[in-house]
């Protein structure tokens, strides 16, 4: 055989063979197509600093994916772009960070726009995606590239199961897109993959990931027709226009709108024209007052717009973007007949909000076209994005819609802000309102038009910047002084004389608190006061009442007469508080001081508990004394107030529903029936308990004679006298214990001592107590008032020895917290005395006390509990020394915090500041009234 042959032979079939395998190397692969498109994959980290229209503030972490390179625009979802204030920054796939600036969020569907500036990135070219909607095909591979539940870069499988999926419901008052076919695929897309791309094997985009099904590994797709559409208008310095009729529409299949009455002949014709389809649009609703409302209804089907038949969404879209400030034909059938009408086409972005008031620490702006479905409700009133301090006080809900406010209309912002700016300081007015709830019937609530705790201002949206800068309202008219009671309101009489007798005394006193501070998160409060001096104005109230000093108090004498109040005293000890009053705006009510007595309540004892319910009702219940014993509470876990060495009151099935005085047969008060709050985990607990009237008599003769309280700062726990002996206490402090007090054979030890106090240089868990200043005690009473001196001698026994040795004891006053710093979305104050005396850890550094969701404190971790030791590397040791190092900040600069935990673990925390939506600011006490400063 020819060998020539032979070769040419064999490089014939090896040619086809070769063309083969490059044709299979060249072939896309999903690793090369991942690889190729990972650049313009970005991770977005999302600050939405102000709660508005379908989202809450939050710090949140979503997907994005470059677009256009030039220009530095990114896709993402709509709720990423969020539609009120915002901070975002994207990372890249090389871990370069940069701003972004939201340029556009659609009015309806979940898509919006950031834009970068490309000279930002250094070390990176991203690559830009493309766009091809007309690719998405039932059966398509695709694959959805973000960063699914926080995980950078993951990549999930799925295949296109429906084009034609309705748009997914996320529950009323929440965003929900309408009027588009979403495409659905089993891929199980979460947190963090929103605004991912899904592409196909050939890296082109498909659709956008915008929302899953909990209940099922099945994600949803919003197609990218419409998107297309506003990127061009926005690569050409276009305005993007878009339309609507007020109306949404969903899709029937054809079996449907036959028994709705749809023709034959029109289905004939439709399904000729659309031979893919198997329904027609349907009117689901249309929004009360708009133009479409006087001539479409729910159940008309739409068949034709302009003239254009109509099967599906996109058309529709396109025909009403197209004519927006115009009239289009609309050609339904009802019921089997045909009618046509000439109906305005509304312009969507005029009717979604961009603007806000802020007013007492709430947001307020006009009811959005997506809330106004919710609703079901003409597009009037304003929204509730926030009720903040003021409107939440009056219980009137996020979500609510504003009607009128001191009984004027209120149609939008430009009323509410009339109307607000017209109150005077510390009015109350009224406000009507409707919720989602119950939409149809309207509510009234009485708001206090507070303008001290918080900026009032008006925002409004810059597309340009991409913030939104603020003007301040008006000045508020100065406060009205109270009008003194021109009657005297009277006190119904009761059959029990110790009722009538108490009555006078009893106050009902509500407290709400503007700030959570001191561990303390809960803002509102009532309870049972009772007068301790009439002259001065003053009552005595459980700090399950008034648990800070910083707050609003209002008063209400015999159910009839409210004046204003102030926090005069907080008991740095004890479950007990004073707030005072101006007895002239009484009048001739006939209020007087309660009696106390002292008595030693012992089990058994006959009494009564006297208090008042919410509104007012006089209450009363007799009862006996169960016990006295130590009242024992957990630390807590926010580090609030927890009172010790404290010998509580218990009674046989004591109210649980009120508090107030226990009263003897006469009226006069052994004790105060408190409500004390503790914490167990995450929960907080309440619990009522009698607190001795010693105690409250103590305390007004401290506050009488302007002495401060004076503690050793030790918690003591009683210790049984057989456990003393056997501890080998010596017999004759056994025998000298057993003559000092016959009904509680005890002793005290020590439980724990407050850090940074000489008690904790000295005494050590475990040491009993023998005596103070030479003297026996052994209950907490007598410790506390032994020690009223700057130093007094303690004898200890230890180890089997007696130790003496004088300790110095702490003043302490009944101020409470006077001032509290605003920075960076963190509320900041010196640490509370509850730190040292709970978790034995000295109280030094700036404290956490809340955090702004949305804010650079939440973003970066600056949590409640932590404290501040040091800026930048300079120590911060208290307010002053924070206060002096940030006064030179400017928004944008990176700051280095030194944190350390409630147990004193280090950790440091960077944070960008951002002064725009978090302005510094001081909150000082000065006398009986707060004052908020700005920070340079």
């Amino acid at each position: 055989m020819n060998r020539k042959y032979v070769f040419i032979t064999w490089l014939a079939l090896l040619m086809p063979m070769q063309a083969l395998a490059q044709k299979q190397a060249s072939a896309p692969t999903w690793n090369r197509t991942i690889q190729r498109i990972a650049s313009g994959v970005v991770s977005i980290r999302v600050d939405l600093t102000r709660s508005f229209d379908t989202e809450t503030n939050e710090s949140a972490q979503a997907t994005g994916f470059v677009v256009d390179a030039k220009r530095g625009l990114i896709l993402t979802n709509r709720h990423v772009v969020a539609p009120g204030p915002v901070r975002a920054q994207a990372i890249f796939l090389d871990q370069e960070e940069v701003d972004l600036v939201p340029i556009y969020r659609d009015p309806v569907h979940d898509f919006g726009l950031y834009k970068y500036n490309p000279k930002d990135l250094k070390f990176i070219e991203p690559t830009q995606l493309t766009l091809a909607p007309d690719e998405a095909q039932i059966g398509t591979e695709i694959r959805v590239v973000g960063n699914d539940a926080g995980e950078r870069l993951s990549i999930l499988a799925g295949t296109i199961a429906r084009l034609d999926r309705q748009a997914p419901n996320y529950g009323r008052g929440n965003y929900n897109d309408f009027n588009t076919f979403y495409l659905q695929a089993a891929s199980g897309t979460s947190g963090g993959s929103s605004g991912s791309p899904v592409i196909d094997i050939d890296g082109r985009v498909v659709a956008l990931n915008a929302g899953a099904n909990t209940q099922a590994e099945s994600s949803f797709f919003l197609p990218l027709d419409r998107v297309v559409v506003a990127l061009r208008a926005i690569q050409q310095g276009k305005p993007v226009p878009r339309g609507t009729l007020q109306t949404e529409f969903v899709e029937k299949p054809y079996a449907e709108l036959r028994r709705l009455g749809l023709k034959s002949m029109t289905e004939a014709r439709m399904r000729m024209v659309f031979p893919e389809k198997t329904g027609l649009l349907v009117v689901r609703q249309v929004i009360p007052g708009s133009p479409a409302s006087e001539f479409l209804r729910a159940g008309d089907i739409l068949i034709k717009v302009n003239g254009e038949d109509i099967a599906g969404f996109n058309k529709l879209g396109s025909i009403l973007d197209r004519n927006v400030g115009d009239t289009v034909s609309v050609f339904v059938e009802r019921g089997g007949q045909p009618l046509e009408y000439r109906v305005m086409v509304t312009d969507l972005h005029a009717i979604t909000p961009s603007q806000y008031v802020e007013y007492g620490g709430g947001v307020f702006h006009n009811l959005s076209y997506e809330q106004a479905r919710s609703y079901y409700r003409p597009l009037d009133g304003v929204y509730v994005a926030d009720p903040g301090y003021v409107f939440g006080g009056a219980a009137i809900p996020r979500g609510s819609v504003i009607m009128d406010v001191d009984q004027k209309p209120v149609s939008d912002l430009d009323d509410f802000q009339r109307v607000m700016e017209h109150l005077p300081i510390n009015s109350q007015v009224t406000v009507r309102f409707v919720t989602f709830d119950n939409p149809s019937n309207e509510k009234q609530r009485l708001i206090t038009n507070e303008r001290e705790w918080f900026p009032a201002d008006r925002c409004v949206r810059n597309d340009k910047t991409g913030v939104w800068p603020c003007t301040p309202l008006a000045k508020a008219p100065p406060a009205v002084p109270p009008p003194a009671a021109e009657d005297a309101a009277t006190y119904p009489q009761e059959r029990e004389r110790y009722v009538n007798e108490i009555q006078p005394s009893l106050v009902m006193v509500n407290f709400s608190m503007p700030y959570t501070v001191s561990g303390v998160s809960e803002h509102y409060y009532y309870g049972t006061g009772v007068v301790v001096d009439a002259k001065r104005g003053w009552v005595v109230v459980d700090r399950n009442t008034v648990p800070v000093a910083m707050g609003d108090v209002q008063l209400t004498f015999a159910g009839s007469v409210e004046i204003p109040g102030h926090v005069e005293y907080i008991h740095p000890l004890h479950n007990l508080a004073v707030v005072s009053y101006d007895p002239k705006l009484l009048g001739n009510t006939p209020v007087r001081a309660a009696q106390f007595v002292h008595s030693d309540l012992q089990s058994g004892d006959d009494v009564s508990v006297v208090g008042l319910a919410p509104d007012s009702e006089v209450m009363s219940q007799s009862s006996q004394v169960a016990s006295v014993s130590q009242a024992i509470f957990p630390a807590s876990r926010t580090l609030r107030f927890r009172d010790s060495n404290l010998d509580a009151v218990d009674l046989v099935n004591g109210p649980t529903d009120f508090n107030g005085a226990i009263v003897d047969s006469q009226g006069r008060v052994l004790g105060l029936w408190a409500s004390f709050a503790y914490q167990t985990g995450r929960q907080l607990t309440q619990v009522n308990k009698g607190i001795p009237s010693d105690l409250v008599v103590d305390m007004i003769k401290h506050l009488k004679a302007h002495e401060p309280l004076r503690s050793i700062e030790v918690e003591w726990q009683p210790m049984p006298l057989a456990t003393a002996r056997k501890m080998n206490l010596p017999d004759s402090w056994v025998r000298r214990y057993e003559q000092h007090n016959t009904e509680r054979r005890q002793l005290l030890s020590v439980s724990s001592t407050v850090a940074g106090t000489p008690a904790q240089d000295f005494f050590r868990s475990g040491d009993i107590l023998l005596a103070i200043d030479g003297t026996a005690v052994n209950t907490f009473g007598e410790v506390e008032r032994a020690t009223q001196k700057p130093e007094v001698k303690v004898t200890i026994f230890r180890d089997g020895k007696e130790l003496t040795q004088s300790i110095k004891t702490v003043a302490l006053n009944g101020r409470g917290i006077k001032r509290v710093v605003s920075w960076a979305g963190a509320l900041l104050q010196a640490p509370q005395r509850a730190l040292a005396a709970q978790r034995g850890i000295e109280p030094s550094g700036v404290y956490v006390s809340y955090f702004n969701f949305g804010s650079p404190a939440s973003r970066s971790g600056l949590y409640a509990g932590r404290r501040i030791i040091a800026v930048n590397g300079h120590p911060t040791p208290n307010l002053d020394a924070f206060v002096a190092l940030i006064g030179h900040m400017n928004s944008g600069d990176s700051v280095r915090l030194n944190t350390l935990s409630f147990n004193n673990v280090p950790q440091v925390i960077t944070l960008e500041l951002d002064n725009q939506y978090w302005p510094p600011y001081e909150l000082v006490r000065e006398g009986y009234k707060w004052v908020r400063h700005p920070l340079p």
